[in-house]
């Protein structure tokens, strides 16, 4: 194993992952944005997006599985040309096929893939870096994820402005042929396991095993991945379908050619501070301790409510919207710190063997109120047209509360 960083292997992974979630993450923007457009409604939104995490949820677990007994080169070639099939199968079918179900199952099968893809990444970190640069590593893998969404959404909505969604669909598929391409030539050290018996009892011994390590083995991850389904339900969610919903239809910042540009940018300021906070959990690696990551997670639940109260006060819609990208910078500059320093501590205390399994069952329970909270959201936004405020203020309430209880858990993991 290379003792340093950047070496070719880890190279080709971060050069793969640039391509592939760059076209990802202008996908992902894309489409919803398109619906949105099209029928103005938040709750059909919401439902569309809730029903396209299903899978991502479902499909996680069976890649972590598959990413601890799979050639993990494989996996990722093979699930970025499927991605590319996808996409480029739906630019051919738009305006041939029924919009609604076309996108819920595009949107279904590109997180399907998503959730299955993961896993593979992150459970090679330990195969190609010494234990040394795991935080290094996870901070480099998650400052390329946020650079990607940062340049998707940007480049995403001025593309789709000028081009239409087939124009997007189209180059994004070329993206993930290409990374496809460049993940042929990984070299991933790779031990087949030992078969344990047939599928559903390999399946139910990996979970037995994952779910032993994570609420016997080590309590406190356990208890607080059920802390952050709290947070996904109440903050994630929230961003997910409030963001583009304030932008295009409420702020009144001009046409909607104008809007997509702007909801673009807003999902750019998402993606600028997860790629701060990548970079700063990087530079700052050796002081950063899980006991103090509860606190993280207070700062991104407090900085919910200025987007609310600027919406109650008479405010601009400018004024509202810078706003909004401010505190869209800061929640995720605050979050991907915490992802770096929660994988960092699995990746030291999980053994190699187990790697991806648990991490697919953390993903899919981090994941697993996702669709609910984006349900939610899209009929309280519905509900409450006019009153947006109050669809924050509870969120914001509601992880602040949580937050402050997850402080105590991460405590108690240091001590």
């Amino acid at each position: 194993m290379n003792h340093t960083l950047f070496h070719r292997n880890f190279i080709l992974v971060i050069a793969g992952q640039i391509i592939s979630l760059f076209g990802n993450a202008t996908v992902r923007f894309a489409l919803p944005l398109y619906l949105l457009n099209e029928t103005g409604s938040s709750a059909l939104f919401g439902a569309v997006t809730a029903c396209a995490f299903i899978p991502a949820i479902l499909l996680s677990p069976v890649g972590g599985m598959v990413a601890d007994r799979v050639d993990k080169r494989k996996i990722m070639v093979l699930l970025d040309c499927a991605t590319a099939v996808l996409v480029l199968g739906c630019a051919l079918l738009l305006g041939r096929a029924p919009l609604l179900p076309l996108l819920i199952v595009t949107m279904m099968l590109l997180y399907g893939i998503a959730g299955a893809y993961q896993p593979a990444v992150q459970a090679s970190i330990p195969a190609l870096v010494v234990p040394e640069r795991y935080v290094q590593a996870n901070a480099v893998v998650n400052t390329v994820n946020a650079f990607a969404a940062l340049l998707g959404p940007v480049l995403g909505g001025i593309l789709y402005s000028a081009w239409g969604l087939t124009g997007v669909l189209v180059l994004c598929g070329v993206c993930f042929a290409l990374s496809a391409g460049m993940e042929c030539f990984l070299q991933i050290p790779f031990t087949p396991q030992a078969k344990t018996g047939g599928l559903w009892a390999t399946v139910r011994e990996d979970f037995r095993l994952s779910l032993k390590l994570l609420y016997r083995d080590v309590p406190a991850v356990g208890q607080g991945m059920l802390v952050i389904c709290g947070m996904n339900l109440f903050l994630s969610a929230v961003l997910v379908v409030g963001v583009p919903y304030l932008v295009t239809q409420v702020l009144d910042l001009g046409t909607p050619e104008v809007t997509n540009r702007l909801c673009g940018f807003a999902q750019g300021a998402l993606a600028a501070g997860g790629l701060i906070g990548g970079a700063a959990a990087g530079v700052f690696h050796r002081s950063l301790r899980l006991e103090r990551a509860g606190n993280l997670l207070v700062l991104c639940a407090a900085a919910v409510f200025p987007i609310g109260l600027v919406l109650l006060l008479p405010a601009g819609p400018w004024v509202r919207y810078g706003v909004l990208l401010v505190c869209c910078f800061v929640i995720m500059v605050s979050s991907n710190i915490f992802t770096v320093e929660l994988l960092a501590f699995l990746q030291k205390v999980i053994p190699g063997e187990l790697l991806g399994k648990v991490l697919s069952v953390v993903m899919t329970v981090s994941m697993c109120t996702h669709p609910l909270g984006s349900g939610l959201y899209g009929f309280l936004f519905q509900l409450w047209e006019g009153d947006e405020w109050g669809v924050l203020f509870f969120s914001g309430c509601a992880s602040l509360l949580l937050g402050l209880g997850t402080r105590k858990v991460f405590r108690q993991s240091g001590d």
